[in-house]
């Protein structure tokens, strides 16, 4: 066998160890979550990924509610109403900084333990109540000169 066919084997046993070991951590680690700030001044959470796209997976957001006494909320990066993916692309460009997340920390114990989070309902939706239908289907115009 030649040198430099030693060589390279060893190189792809080397890496092919490398990815199981990658792999195998992410599934005993668990999920690592991050803190994303980016120059728009939004905070994403989420796990970092660099490989094969910068960026993060199960993306949570900050929403900001109605509700006075929990103005903010944080939801599901991909319930939100246009309907996302669960992977946001990251420009590095565009972010300030990233922290991680201790697992312990209320945030990923938040994540772990509830990871649909589905965005607040307000209790008042500003809607008008229905007009309601009198029995028969169609809807009587007021007569003239008659009282409610």
């Amino acid at each position: 066998m030649k040198k430099t066919n030693l060589i390279l084997l060893i190189v792809v046993i080397i890496l092919a160890v490398l990815i199981v070991g990658g792999i195998v951590w992410k599934l005993v680690a668990g999920p690592q979550y991050s803190a994303v700030y980016l120059t728009s001044g939004d905070i994403y959470f989420g796990e970092l990924t660099h490989f094969p796209n910068y960026g993060l997976e199960n993306v949570y957001t900050i929403q900001v509610t109605q509700n006075e006494e929990n103005p903010l909320s944080v939801q599901k990066f991909e319930n939100v109403f246009w309907g996302p993916k669960d992977f946001m692309n990251l420009n590095k460009e565009n972010v300030i900084w990233t922290v991680g997340l201790d697992s312990q920390g209320q945030m990923a114990q938040l994540f772990e333990n509830n990871p649909n989070l589905q965005p607040q309902q307000p209790a008042n939706t500003g809607q008008m109540p229905q007009q309601q239908m009198p029995a028969g289907g169609q809807q009587q115009a007021p007569q003239p000169g008659a009282s409610e």
